[in-house]
């Protein structure tokens, strides 16, 4: 229960320091009627006015929007002097330690980009007051307060910025990532927007947890996403808001309106920022609320989340704030018009001024709150200047939370992993789940699967194996286009089985935060190019795990059809190297199934692996024949697979060629392999089932016998995997060469439709054949 005293600013306290400034225009508006601009005569710099909405009529809008009486928000009327104090103290915290951070900066101690949260420390303050270390919270780059509002260590956030292993993230992260396993601080996300989907995902964590009987009973946990009104413009708010009414989500997306966009005029760019009632369409209700006013803001925002923690479901809240210094200090404000703009801020709409102005607090409480403020402060910066920078060994530490070579055979399921299973699934749906994987297990003996099914067949295992297994794909009810997803939602239900709206980058966000908080989810893309949307995201989980400093694995296994097969008909868009385009991304492993056999192995292997992972299958061959096989079995993420080898007689006589190649590639040099002996040569045929991380010592092996390589590449001339396995070749194992590496790829021209372009651009078996007899003949 809180406590009852008090202490209520007036009205015209709070207005008063507004009509200070002579010769300025100060429209003061109510929530329903905003004025937009307020003219600051000195450089005619666009000013909001500030929102005095009383309390009394927002409770009346509150009333609609949550739906609770007037009984029932007249209990937050009261805020005490007690809660006043500390929040407070958290303001002057935030204030003082962004100060210290800005002064650091400039003394060199700070360095990269930096964004400072002057001018709106009452949502450090309404954190602190309203959420629990257990709430899971996702922010943006401008994270500090935020991660001080939620616990985590002034020490540590200001030796993170400081870059050393003292830090939040041991100094991988930097100011823009701070991360905290201990509070549930996840994120600093640098990439304007990106946070949404993975707050969703957290937020279904917590409702996985309930499901699966991991909470308590009375689990009122929430997740909470902070964005700018500039970043809510982003069609990523509206896929959360309709994934978290439909799937009733205790997600809070708090809205922090400065009015900048960087530092645009938000109204310049964005027809409504009235972002509190973007949920309008979704059924998601919204609050907006005067940040200057600190005690407005515990009022509201008490309320909404109150409601968020009682209902299960999301709500907007929109703080109308202004930020007193640049987007960053490598933004300074004079170039874009903003000095005027920002004097009279500091001097006008300054939270602490207005709250020390209204006499809520006595002087000697607020002098003794300010002062414990800056012993924290001060020994912030002491800690981070004495703690050492991290051994230069961390970064490749960093790569992956699970070795390369790690036998994922031995990776033991947690021990309440089957009562889980017992309690959580239906006894009939699993029944009949574990009828089609014994039905696939018998196939996979006589007469085989095919790759859709091998697949299949590998997730329904893991599936039952491990209930903190999840899986997201578009028409996943269905099956998807090959049966990949089939009966996962039937069996165990739509939260641990999700069928997703069409955009890739928003459940693969999604899978990010189930990730992130204990559950290890699969991404099945309908087709791997459609994984360009969810570029953004990709990258990110690549990065995470050594951007929070091995705080957080990401499991997350993303799996697609996709590749370039001779004569396919897709035209260039269903035809993009997406394999080669995620090449580039640190901390992502990727990997290539040509067979079923390569696909079933590597899949469960991938949804073991504490990392993220990317398992690509030739789009043409989903459905082709089938293949006996070796079910039970996780084969590794490191390894390129020998699928013919040359004779003796071929090396000696110098008549042998190392060829590697994968997806489409494997099918069209094992069907050439007859035609390249006819002519008197022969192939060490090895399929990279392996992208990255590339298996060497296999290709050394090989050109140590035939001194001559032929890359079969499913991807284009510039920027192509065959570039860089030729690359690192001609570096590594330059002296096994007898000639050139002969890369067959395909052209930079997109991909055509028509048969006859179409064999200008993507090479085939044909053309293997021409140039393992050119390599022969070269040397």
């Amino acid at each position: 229960m809180r406590r009852v005293l008090c202490v209520a600013a007036t009205a015209a306290a709070l207005q008063a320091p507004l009509n200070k400034r002579p010769g300025t225009k100060v429209d003061v508006s109510t929530l329903e009627a905003p004025t937009e601009r307020v003219v600051v005569p000195e450089d005619g710099s666009p000013m909001r006015p500030p929102i005095l909405t009383p309390w009394d009529e927002n409770k009346l809008i509150l009333e609609e929007q949550l739906g609770f009486s007037q009984e029932r928000l007249a209990t937050y009327d009261d805020v005490t002097t007690d809660d006043l104090s500390d929040a407070y103290e958290m303001m002057q915290l935030c204030r003082q330690f962004e100060n210290a951070c800005a002064q650091s900066y400039m003394q060199g101690s700070i360095r990269g980009f930096m964004h400072l949260d002057n001018g709106q420390e009452t949502i450090p303050a309404l954190v602190a007051d309203a959420l629990t270390k257990k709430d899971i919270k996702y922010s943006y780059y401008r994270e500090h307060t935020h991660a001080l509002a939620s616990g985590v260590s002034p020490n540590k956030i200001m030796a993170e910025l400081f870059a050393k292993d003292g830090g939040t993230c041991r100094g991988t992260g930097g100011s823009m990532h701070i991360f905290d396993v201990d509070t549930h601080f996840q994120g600093g996300w640098a990439l304007v927007a990106e946070q949404f989907p993975y707050a969703a995902g957290a937020a279904r964590s917590i409702m996985l947890d309930r499901h699966l009987g991991l909470a308590p009973e009375d689990d009122d946990r929430l997740a909470i996403v902070f964005c700018g009104e500039g970043g809510s413009q982003n069609g990523r708010l509206a896929e959360v808001m309709n994934c978290a009414a439909k799937e009733k989500l205790p997600l809070l997306i708090l809205c922090i309106d400065n009015g900048r966009a960087i530092n645009t005029f938000t109204p310049d760019v964005a027809q409504n920022s009235e972002v509190w009632k973007a949920g309008a369409h979704y059924g998601v209700p919204g609050a907006k609320v005067d940040g200057t006013n600190l005690q407005d803001v515990l009022r509201t925002g008490r309320a909404v989340v109150d409601y968020v923690r009682e209902t299960s479901s999301p709500a907007i809240l929109q703080v109308h704030t202004y930020r007193l210094q640049g987007h960053s200090p490598a933004d300074p404000e004079h170039e874009r018009g903003r000095k005027a703009e920002k004097k009279w801020a500091r001097a006008e709409a300054d939270p602490l001024k207005i709250f020390e102005a209204t006499g809520a607090l006595p002087q000697d409480v607020l002098d003794d709150r300010k002062k414990k403020a800056s012993v924290v402060v001060k020994e912030a910066v002491a800690f981070a200047k004495e703690s050492p920078p991290p051994p230069r060994e961390l970064a490749k530490e960093l790569e992956f939370p699970d070795p390369a070579d790690t036998d994922y055979n031995q990776r033991e399921v947690a021990s309440d992993s089957e009562a889980i299973t017992q309690r959580s699934v239906d006894a009939a749906k699993l029944a009949q789940c574990q009828e089609r994987i014994a039905m696939l297990q018998q196939q996979a003996k006589d007469p085989g699967l095919n790759v859709g099914d091998a697949l299949n067949l590998a997730i329904l295992e893991e599936m039952v194996r491990d209930p903190r297994t999840t899986i997201h794909a578009e028409d996943l009810q269905a099956g998807s286009s090959y049966d990949i997803p089939r009966q996962t939602q039937q069996t165990f239900g739509e939260l641990r089985a999700a069928d997703e709206i069409i955009d890739e980058g928003h459940f693969i966000g999604k899978a990010i935060g189930e990730g992130m908080n204990g559950y290890r989810p699969i991404v099945e893309l309908m087709n791997a190019n459609f994984g360009i949307y969810g570029m953004a995201e990709l990258s990110s989980a690549g990065n995470t795990y050594a951007t929070t400093g091995g705080q957080f694995k990401m499991p997350l296994t993303v799996v697609g059809a996709g590749g370039t097969a001779p004569n396919q008909a897709l035209g260039a868009e269903h035809s993009q190297p997406f394999h080669a385009y995620v090449m580039g991304i640190p901390g992502l492993k990727i990997c290539t199934a040509a067979t079923p056999e390569g696909a079933y192995g590597l899949c469960k292997a991938m949804i073991r692996d504490d990392g993220p992972g990317m398992l690509f299958t030739p789009v043409k061959l989903m459905k082709d024949e089938k293949v006996p096989v070796d079910v039970g079995t996780c084969l590794p993420l490191n390894k390129a697979h020998l699928m013919s080898k040359a004779s003796d007689a071929s090396v000696s006589s110098s008549k042998a060629v190392t060829v590697l190649t994968y997806l489409h590639g494997v099918r069209e040099a094992v069907n050439s392999i007859q035609e390249i002996q006819a002519a008197g040569h022969d192939i060490d045929l090895i399929e990279l089932r392996s992208l990255k991380p590339l298996d060497l010592d296999t290709i050394r092996e090989s050109l140590a016998r035939t001194h001559k390589l032929v890359i079969l590449d499913e991807s284009t001339q510039s920027g192509g995997v065959g570039a860089s396995i030729s690359a690192l070749v001609g570096e590594e194992l330059f002296d096994e060469l007898d000639a050139p590496v002969k890369r067959l790829c395909m052209d930079d021209a997109p991909v055509p439709y028509a048969s006859s372009m179409e064999q200008a651009v993507v090479k085939r078996g044909s053309d293997l054949v021409i140039a393992v007899k050119e390599l022969v003949d070269y040397v």
